[in-house]
């Protein structure tokens, strides 16, 4: 028998969801961001790149903007109002103290309870290779949520430090360990995935139901009382 996850803390009102990618969130926390809205929480997007470099098909001058519309259009059926981005380079995010810097301004300026951000490891679930942008920018988030907190690094004027943020829940990570219920939110979150039509289309495979629903069911076996659910590894501050 699989090791049951935990039900996901509801002890905050107000997360900041950092990734590399449009798309990113849509592909694992989606459905738990749509119930989080829903129950009147407060949900940030903040995305390193506007993806860019993501359509073979289609140059990068084009390509962002594109993106950048099917990720807004994607927040929006979600619950999600305001989504912001850094434009760091697509496929070539750099860890280190500028992308650090980046992400501590943000949750200074937003003041999150909870950083929600992607699998920071060196591989998903069931053992294929992770990308160096998703690792980067996992890690940076971490790492950011206490350089947030302390005066002395990266000092902006207006921006207070705010050593706010409890938790970090990576979705897709390998060592999750808690799950939100998506049953009721399920929908809108195939709805989300799908606004990403033109990357969609490029990127050909299963349909968008069919793929978070596999997903989804895998993490509800492992949530007493789910069919289908969200799940996160949570890193303590």
């Amino acid at each position: 028998m699989p090791t049951p996850y935990a039900p996901f803390p509801d002890d905050w009102s107000r997360a900041l969801a950092v990734v590399a990618h449009p798309d990113d969130l849509e592909f694992g926390a989606a459905g738990a961001v749509a119930r989080w809205t829903a129950e009147g929480r407060t949900v940030v997007y903040l995305l390193v790149t506007r993806g860019e470099a993501g359509i073979d098909t289609i140059a990068p001058a084009e390509c962002g903007p594109l993106r950048e519309a099917e990720q807004r259009a994607a927040a929006r059926i979600v619950g999600v109002d305001v989504v912001e981005f850094l434009d760091h380079p697509d496929g070539t995010i750099e860890y280190g103290p500028a992308l650090r810097r980046d992400i501590a301004h943000a949750i200074r300026r937003h003041r999150p309870d909870i950083v929600i951000t992607g699998n920071h490891h060196p591989s998903w679930p069931g053992g294929n290779l992770n990308t160096p942008d998703h690792r980067a920018v996992g890690q940076a988030a971490i790492d950011a949520v206490a350089d947030a907190g302390n005066r002395w690094l990266f000092p902006e004027a207006g921006l207070d430090p705010w050593p706010g943020v409890r938790r970090v829940a990576a979705f897709a990570s390998p060592e999750a360990g808690h799950a939100v219920d998506i049953g009721d939110t399920f929908d809108r979150a195939v709805a989300s995935l799908q606004a990403h039509a033109a990357y969609l289309a490029a990127l050909g495979g299963p349909s968008a139901d069919t793929f978070l629903r596999g997903m989804a069911e895998e993490a509800g076996r492992k949530l007493p009382g789910a069919t289908l659910a969200a799940a996160f590894e949570l890193i303590p501050t």
